[in-house]
């Protein structure tokens, strides 16, 4: 007989769990679009989110609007491989369940079914409770985003910071309130002034992710390149912890150097 411990198999992080954490630890959230980061981000945290600023990030678009589903499902697929223990949730893009109930209902079961995320997030407060309703009672954890939405930035006259004006408050409050009765197991808030994102974070009965909110709220997530300085001009709610531009340039240029200067490659790098 063996003698060996038995290893305990990893478990993801479920949605159930996720909404426990409200008012404890905060939350861990970051994105990723490729199996290597995300096989490094699963190690420290709770939520993956598979964003759609992936057009932004990864494809050099000027804004998330441009997005297809099918680029979301192939980032999705890729950061489910490369991940064993982080709750993975996938954007919906813009034009894949705004105009009904049921188009968000093909769009999402489409995009669990191909990726094997665990949830799927949507931007829109009181305009989306009825289509988070309709998902979430019929299996499809919803992640609600209310605050500056990306993929609504046209109408708003481009990336505004929410709530500086007092009277606009309530609005917020009551997109918190309507996509947590709808059944959202966490709302993302983003660009919002602080004051504003402690109070709906106070109130609200589901975890707030904040991004550019406040750090009262029961999460935070940052877009995983900006905060490795891959981003020249990263917005001003990100600390930039990494140097990644940097040290890829640097690498880069000492691989052109040694090639030019038939350095490269070397002994070690040849078969005899």
């Amino acid at each position: 007989m063996s003698t060996q411990p038995a290893q305990t198999a990893i478990r993801r992080i479920t949605v159930p769990q996720i909404r426990a954490r409200k008012g404890g630890e905060p939350i861990v959230a970051l994105t990723s679009y490729h199996a290597h980061t995300a096989a490094i981000v699963d190690r420290h945290a709770e939520i993956i989110l598979v964003g759609d600023s992936l057009g932004m990030v990864m494809h050099g678009m000027e804004s998330t609007v441009g997005v297809p589903l099918d680029l979301m499902v192939m980032h999705g697929k890729a950061v489910v491989r490369g991940t064993k223990r982080a709750l993975v949730v996938v954007d919906l893009p813009f034009g894949s369940y705004e105009e009904s109930p049921s188009a968000a209902f093909r769009s999402a079961a489409h995009v669990m079914k191909e990726t094997g995320c665990g949830a799927v997030k949507i931007e829109g407060g009181r305009r989306m409770g009825e289509t988070i309703r309709f998902l979430t009672e019929r299996g499809i954890p919803v992640m609600a985003h209310i605050g500056l939405t990306p993929q609504s930035s046209h109408v708003m006259g481009g990336f505004r910071t929410q709530g500086r004006d007092e009277e606009t408050w309530p609005l917020h409050e009551e997109d918190a309130r309507v996509v947590a009765e709808a059944g959202a197991f966490a709302v993302v808030l983003e660009g919002m002034v602080e004051p504003l994102a402690a109070r709906i974070t106070a109130s609200c009965p589901i975890p707030t992710i904040g991004i550019g909110a406040s750090p009262a709220c029961d999460g935070q997530i940052l877009v995983l390149e900006d905060m490795l300085g891959l981003n020249p001009r990263p917005p001003k709610f990100v600390k930039v912890y990494g140097a990644l531009a940097e040290q890829i340039e640097d690498a880069v240029r000492r691989y052109a150097d040694e090639v030019r200067a038939r350095a490269f490659p070397g002994e070690g790098q040849v078969y005899r």
